[in-house]
């Protein structure tokens, strides 16, 4: 008996742990149906067609020639305009005929039964009349209640005399690479078509926009898909169908979702006010290369590297400088230099924000109050030329004081300080990683520089100390940058 009872006690704790190692698991994805039939008929409904079309006037295509300007009552004004009735000129309207109507077509979604639909942005932009077609085939006028250009994410509206069939959106950032989705769409204008396929990768940047964080999925997407849903197999919208790769235009089972997580509140800011407001650092970023991590003594390349900031911005207010290397942003990991820009963009403005940053070698946190995203700014351009005159061998640089008739020379700002890069040695490492005459070298190793003096001195202090890599911020035409360069070796 007390050999069972042994026996009996370690069964009911092997279940037990058992038990605790399912319980731990995260939530499983719900299974792939032997046919995805039952769930397209229920989701079928609430996907639209959405065609917008914009007046354009009709032509022979490109444009012709210039009309030559003759005296008024001219004989060869009139053969000329008889002329060119009876032989219109390539890109001159056709006499007589009225003005052409372009129209696209995409997909949408139900999100309320009130008729509140979500499409892209570009499938409506620009134009003047927009049509909903719902599965049925009805068709309805619908007005834009507001757009995102940015996320490429458009709300619009329906009247209907009875309510509609909608879904509602899912959490993306739990669906798994693996994970099976239904894509329904209108591709080529055919009406209501279902994919199937799985989500291929998380957190695509395909270089659309400053937010970019893209599902992939193999899901067959064409042209009129953009604007339809990605769903889950609870039937829940993780993401809107955007954007495909293919050399041909056609699905090659790489296609593009904007996930949920990120169009959810885009959507409901449009829909309570018809705008979208962002929240603003106010700096400049770039990625942390493995050469800068190792400049600056951080054991990973991750995090964002301020190469600059705003004046009366919020970073400045709050002490951040260029060289900081912003490693999160209220307690979120920037584990990439794109994160933050989204992560900064759905913060509340107005509401305080822990940053952790790297700076002269140790963590810190800093506190900063988010602002409202203003307007772009442009970037003034900068012309380069001129002549050398110290030589930095050991990074192939040619410099010059900025003086300010270098300034005038170069079209800078008077308020620009640092040291006028006048050559770049063609094969240097300066050179490689994109450095040109009339840039302008800001900072060595996070210290100003005002001459090349100060910039061979800082140089030959790292040889003495036997670094191999250097740290600039240069300004270019571009804005300023981190730049990590090797040093050639002291002989």
């Amino acid at each position: 008996m007390p050999t069972l009872t042994r026996r009996a006690a370690a069964r009911a704790a092997l279940f037990g742990a058992f038990a605790l190692l399912l319980a731990a698991r995260p939530a499983a994805a719900a299974p792939a149906p032997a046919s995805f039939a039952d769930l397209a008929a229920r989701l079928l409904p609430a996907v639209v067609n959405v065609a917008s079309s914009h007046v354009v006037a009709q032509s022979r295509g490109q444009a012709g020639p210039e009309i030559p300007n003759f005296p008024p009552g001219s004989p060869f004004e009139k053969f000329f305009h008889d002329f060119l009735d009876r032989h219109p000129m390539p890109g001159a309207p056709f006499p007589g005929m009225p003005p052409e109507r372009m129209q696209s077509l995409g997909s949408g979604f139900i999100i309320d039964a009130s008729g509140l639909i979500v499409t892209n942005n570009h499938v409506i932009d620009g134009a003047d009349e927009v049509t909903v077609t719902l599965q049925d085939n009805t068709a309805l006028k619908a007005t834009v209640v507001g757009r995102d250009p940015r996320t490429d994410i458009a709300l619009l509206k329906v009247k209907a005399d009875k309510p509609l069939p909608a879904v509602s959106f899912g959490d993306s950032a739990h669906e798994r690479v693996g994970d099976w989705v239904l894509a329904i769409g209108n591709p080529y204008g055919l009406g209501g078509s279902v994919t199937a396929g799985i989500i291929s990768a998380r957190g695509r940047d395909i270089r659309e926009g400053p937010y970019d964080d893209f599902l992939q999925t193999d899901a067959a997407i064409n042209r009129g898909n953009s604007g339809g849903p990605l769903f889950n197999m609870d039937g829940q919208v993780i993401g809107i169908n955007t954007a495909i790769y293919s050399p041909s235009g056609g699905s090659i089972g790489i296609g593009f979702a904007i996930p949920a997580d990120l169009a959810k509140p885009i959507v409901d800011q449009l829909r309570a006010t018809g705008k979208v407001v962002r929240g603003w650092l106010g700096v400049k970023i770039q990625a942390v290369t493995p050469e800068i991590a190792e400049s600056l003594g951080l054991k990973q390349p991750e995090g964002a590297l301020v190469a600059g900031v705003e004046p009366g911005g919020p970073a400045a207010a709050a002490g951040l400088h260029g060289g900081d290397i912003i490693l999160a942003f209220n307690g979120q990991p920037i584990t990439q230099m794109h994160v933050l820009p989204r992560i900064v963009a759905m913060t509340p403005v107005g509401s305080a924000a822990e940053v952790a940053i790297w700076r002269d070698g140790k963590q810190m946190t800093v506190t900063v109050t988010v602002a409202k995203l203003p307007p772009e700014q442009q970037i003034a351009h900068m012309d380069k030329a001129g002549p050398p005159e110290t030589e930095i061998r050991a990074l192939g640089l040619t410099l010059e004081p900025l003086t300010d008739q270098a300034r005038q020379r170069y079209h800078l700002d008077a308020n620009q300080a640092g040291v006028l890069i006048t050559k770049v040695a063609e094969g240097s490492p300066a050179a490689a990683r994109g450095i040109e005459p009339g840039d302008v070298i800001e900072e060595v190793q996070q210290q100003r520089v005002k001459s090349p003096a100060e910039v061979a001195k800082a140089l030959a202090q790292l040889q003495a100390k036997g670094r191999h890599m250097v740290l600039l911020l240069v300004a270019s035409r571009d804005g300023p940058r981190w730049v990590p360069l090797a040093l050639a070796p002291t002989r």
